[in-house]
């Protein structure tokens, strides 16, 4: 492998673990928040809102600007507003502002939500030049920061460290992690441009959201993102709620569901290399679907513990092979994977208050059963995400 490819490569781990340290080192601490707080489940749902809007906006801006201006900007811009947003969420609750809070997860979703299709544009070059599938290990990385931030937050939850200064430090990382990396991601990648370097007009641009197999590629990414992020918002407290578990044995669980991810997500590769993308996103929607199944219907710690770990394994492969099957659909790459994961966010930005507001009515573990059915139906769709034919798809970059 090339030692530029090689850089880049690994400069795209970094920039993936990053956000994964920080939602998990939010997630770990979202019961000391609420406490801080005093919000209800009702208004945590409200609080976390602040998270979707903001991925939203992030989402629906970031494709035109990596076309306009190309993947290391957007990458930098997404990163810092990230750290940023730790900080402030961390504030926020030391101040017993669920405002302030909420204003802290929109900058930080901003952040992650703007960075994603730049990081996904980005990993999906890189991975055709290798010619071989290699975003499931970049989200793998996005997996190994959730699994450090998780150990670490359930550590610090354990010994009442102050949830402000947890944040602080978090960015302090978060800006170090992003100055060391993102100076190997080459300028431009990504900007739709004439031969003569000026920015194409729209009208050259296809219309991406007419094709249909694009939609469904998006439907499945809705449905495993929302898996996914359902965890990240609310396990630690499906875990305290809904089977009584104690606030550092909540993280504990959040722990094992994010060392599941990374598990699914590094080993994954070999799994789509070998049976194809289509068939291995079934299995993981299946495998998903099991381990709801279980925390929901099943009243025993140690069986929800242990279904999380499914959980995780099957939500792990979605978002990343989803996002490749976007990103190698067609032409205009940066609008197909901004397109995809824009209706993949829309999980983001009306799971968390309908799962609080269920939550309040029904009980978190009920509340699940909506995402189980979603995650049921996207079985459904995952022929869409088939791997392209090799002869007019990839070309490796020989070494």
């Amino acid at each position: 492998m090339p030692v530029h490819l090689s850089a880049r490569r690994n400069a795209l781990f970094a920039l993936f673990f990053l956000p994964g340290l920080t939602i998990a080192s939010w997630v770990t601490r979202t019961p000391d928040v609420r406490d801080l707080v005093g919000a209800s489940t009702a208004q945590m749902g409200l609080i976390l809102f602040g998270l979707s809007v903001g991925s939203m906006i992030g989402i629906l801006c970031s494709g035109p600007l990596v076309s306009r201006w190309g993947t290391r900007p957007v990458i930098t811009a997404g990163t810092v507003a990230v750290a940023a947003g730790a900080a402030v969420i961390g504030i926020g609750a030391a101040a017993g502002a669920g405002a302030a809070v909420a204003l802290g997860l929109g900058l930080f979703g901003f952040g992650m939500g703007g960075g994603e299709v730049a990081l996904n544009v980005e990993g999906a070059e890189v991975e055709r030049l290798l010619g071989r599938s290699t975003m499931p290990a970049m989200h793998g990385f996005f997996s190994l920061g959730t699994v450090l931030g998780a150990a670490c937050g359930m550590a610090l939850t354990a010994l009442a460290f102050p949830v402000v200064a947890h944040l602080v430090i978090v960015t302090v990382v978060v800006a170090a992690g992003l100055a060391l990396a993102v100076r190997h991601i080459p300028a431009g990648d990504g900007r739709q441009a004439h031969g003569d370097g000026r920015p194409a007009p729209r009208a050259e641009r296809p219309a991406v959201w007419k094709d249909s197999r694009l939609l469904l590629i998006g439907a499945i990414i809705l449905a495993l993102a929302m898996a996914e992020g359902t965890a990240n918002d609310w396990l630690p407290l499906v875990m305290v709620d809904g089977h009584g578990l104690d606030a550092a044995l909540g993280s504990a669980v959040y722990a094992l569901f994010a060392a599941a991810m990374t598990l699914g997500r590094f080993a994954g590769g070999r799994f789509v290399d070998r049976f194809g993308r289509a068939p291995v996103l079934a299995a993981s929607a299946i495998t998903g679907a099991a381990g709801l199944a279980l925390v929901i219907f099943v009243d025993h710690q140690a069986v929800a513990a242990a279904a999380a770990v499914l959980w995780g394994l099957g939500a792990s492969l979605g978002f990343p092979l989803a996002l490749s099957a976007a990103g190698d659909s067609g032409e205009n790459p940066a609008a197909r994977v901004s397109l995809a994961a824009t209706l993949g966010y829309v999980a983001f930005l009306v799971g968390p208050p309908a799962l609080g507001f269920l939550g309040e009515h029904h009980g978190l573990r009920s509340a699940l059963v909506l995402v189980l059915v979603i995650v049921i139906a996207a079985t459904f769709a995952t022929p869409a995400a088939r791997t392209p034919d090799p002869a007019g798809g990839r070309t490796p970059e020989r070494v």
